[in-house]
């Protein structure tokens, strides 16, 4: 099984990772979504969201945009990270198992920012 994370809000994809309401996270067996739960981000604090996440067993994170801090600490775990995503929380998690969806490499090098990165 897989597990695909998708940071948002409103299951809308969020532009910035550490500052989702909630991480909507996808079971994969065999290629398809079997189940979803929403879980609410517990909190930005540096460093501590990938290591979250690698403890409840997310292989894959999605996100509009995320700091390099984040990409960092998720490569070092093993977890892929796909950046540049838009849209419905589902869908894109759909995209990605189908192989729709690719990273774009994004990341947010300025926290100053006002909600977008």
């Amino acid at each position: 099984m897989m597990k695909v994370a998708v940071a948002s809000e409103n299951k809308q994809v969020t532009q910035h990772f550490g500052h989702c309401e909630t991480f909507e996270i996808f079971d994969v067996v065999d290629g398809l979504i079997v189940s979803n739960e929403s879980v609410p981000n517990p909190g930005h604090r540096p460093g501590f969201l990938p290591n979250y996440l690698n403890d409840i067993g997310v292989n894959v994170i999605i996100s509009g945009g995320m700091g390099g801090g984040a990409v960092d600490i998720f490569n070092e775990k093993g977890i892929t990270v796909v950046t540049g995503a838009r849209g419905d929380s589902k869908e894109v998690a759909e995209g990605y198992v189908c192989g729709n969806l690719k990273s774009t490499g994004s990341i947010c090098n300025d926290h100053a920012h006002s909600g977008n990165c």
